[in-house]
C-alpha cells in the first residue's frame, strides 16, 4: 500500500514539474493549458457561489491577481472577461443590486484594465513572473561574470558594490578572467546612466566584454570595447573602464585606463596611496581613442585599487578633491588590515545618485599578516606578548 502511494506521488510530482517546466518556456501551449486550470477554477467558484450564496467577492480579485502573475496578455484578457461576467451573474443572482455590490463589481472593472494595460505594455510579452525571472538571470549572469575567481596562496581580492537608490541593476560591473592559472586579467566599467535605466546596456556591455578578456592584449581589447560602443548608434553608448593584467607569480602588471579614475597604488613603506599613471579616452566617444597604459610591480604587502566615478564625486566637489579624499579614507580603512577594507570605504559614502564600486587586489605579506594576528590576540597570562612566528626562522 505505502509502495503505491509512494508511486503515485512520485508520478504526480513528475507531472507537475513538468507542467511547470513547460509554462516558464511562455509557449502557446503551456499558456492554454494553464488557462484551462483557471478557468476550471473559476467555473467552480462560480457554481460555489450560483448555489450556496457564500461565495466571498474578494475570490474574483484572486483569480485575477494568480493570472496577471502566470498569464500573457491574450490568456488573461480572456480570463478577465470570464472573471467579470461570473462576477456579475453570481452577483445579480444573490439578489438586490446594492451600493456595495455595484461598488465592488465597478473595483473589480478598475482592477481588470489596469492588469490588462500593464501586461500589454510589457515588451518581453511574458507574464509578470517570468519576466521578472528573466531580469533576475540576467543579473545573476552578470554578477557572477564579475566575481572575482580563486587566487593562488599570497593574493586575495576583495570587492563591494553600492548601486544607485538601493536598486539591484547598476551600470558598474567586472569581468574577470583566470584561465590561463598565472594571469589575473579583469575590467572595471562604469557605464553611462544609473540604476535600473542602465542595467539592458551594462548586460549587454558585460556580454561583449566577456567573450574579449582573455583573448587579445589590454590595448587591443579596449580598443574592440570602443568599436562595439561606437556601432550602438546612441548618445549616451559610452562607458569608462580599467583594465588590469596582473602575474600572479611575478607580481609585474599593467593597467590601462579608458577615461576612469586613477587607480591606487598602496605603498606599505610610506604607509600612503600613490596615483596610478594610466589615462585614456572614454570608450564610445571618438573612434580613435587613445589608451595610455602603467606597469609596475606589486611586492608583498602592496595593493592596487579600483573604484567607479561615484565613489570620489559628489555634488560641490571636484573630481580630484573626491580622490584626495578618497586616498585618505583608504588609508585609514586599511590600518587595521586590508580584509574588509571595500566595506570600510564606501559606509561613509551614502546611497545617492551614482553606483559606486571598489575593488582591492593585493599581494599578502606573510610576516605582517602574523604580527596583525598577533597584536589582535590576548597576552597570555604572565604578561607576555604572543610569540610571533617568524619568516626567517
Amino acid at each position: 500500500m505505502a509502495s503505491g502511494l509512494t508511486r503515485v506521488w512520485t508520478a504526480m510530482s513528475a507531472y507537475v514539474d513538468a507542467r511547470v517546466a513547460s509554462w516558464r518556456t511562455g509557449s502557446h501551449g503551456s499558456q492554454a493549458y494553464v488557462l484551462g486550470v483557471f478557468l476550471v477554477g473559476v467555473a467552480a467558484c462560480f457554481a460555489v457561489a450560483w448555489t450556496t450564496n457564500m461565495m466571498p467577492f474578494a475570490v474574483w480579485f484572486v483569480w485575477l491577481i494568480l493570472g496577471v502573475l502566470v498569464l500573457r496578455f491574450a490568456p488573461l484578457a480572456l480570463l478577465s472577461i470570464v472573471i467579470w461576467l461570473a462576477a456579475v451573474l453570481t452577483s445579480d443572482h444573490a439578489g438586490e443590486l446594492n451600493g456595495t455590490r455595484i461598488a465592488a463589481i465597478i473595483m473589480l472593472v478598475l482592477s481588470m484594465g489596469l492588469v490588462i494595460h500593464q501586461s500589454r505594455g510589457h515588451r518581453s510579452g511574458l507574464p509578470v513572473a517570468l519576466s521578472e525571472q528573466l531580469l533576475a538571470n540576467l543579473r545573476d549572469r552578470l554578477q557572477a561574470q564579475g566575481v572575482i575567481p580563486e587566487l593562488p596562496e599570497g593574493w586575495r581580492s576583495q570587492s563591494t558594490m553600492l548601486t544607485a537608490h538601493g536598486a539591484r541593476y547598476a551600470g558598474d560591473f567586472l569581468v574577470a578572467d583566470h584561465s590561463d592559472g598565472r594571469h589575473l586579467e579583469m575590467v572595471l566599467v562604469d557605464v553611462c546612466g544609473k540604476g535600473v535605466a542602465v542595467g539592458p546596456q551594462a548586460l549587454q556591455f558585460a556580454g561583449a566584454l566577456g567573450g574579449l578578456i582573455g583573448a587579445m592584449p589590454p590595448q587591443e581589447l579596449m580598443g574592440a570595447a570602443n568599436a562595439f560602443l561606437l556601432r550602438q548608434n546612441s548618445e549616451e553608448s559610452f562607458a569608462t573602464a580599467v583594465h588590469l593584467l596582473l602575474d600572479l607569480r611575478s607580481g609585474d602588471f599593467v593597467v590601462t585606463s579608458a577615461g576612469h579614475p586613477p587607480a591606487l597604488h598602496w605603498r606599505p613603506r610610506e604607509q600612503e596611496w600613490v596615483l596610478d599613471r594610466a589615462r585614456g579616452m572614454a570608450l564610445g566617444v571618438v573612434e580613435d581613442a587613445d589608451f595610455e597604459c602603467s606597469t609596475g610591480q606589486l611586492a608583498p604587502g602592496e595593493a592596487l585599487m579600483f573604484y567607479t566615478d561615484g565613489v570620489v564625486e559628489a555634488r560641490g566637489r571636484d573630481v580630484d578633491a573626491g580622490i584626495e579624499w578618497l586616498m585618505g579614507a583608504a588609508k585609514e580603512a586599511v590600518e587595521p588590515g586590508f580584509v574588509g577594507a571595500p566595506e570600510r570605504i564606501l559606509r561613509h559614502i551614502p546611497r545617492g545618485q551614482d553606483d559606486r564600486a571598489v575593488l582591492i587586489i593585493e599581494r599578502i605579506d606573510a610576516e605582517a599578516e602574523a604580527l596583525r594576528e598577533a597584536a589582535r590576540r590576548p597576552a597570555s597570562r604572565w604578561g607576555f606578548p604572543p610569540r610571533v612566528p617568524s619568516s626567517r626562522s
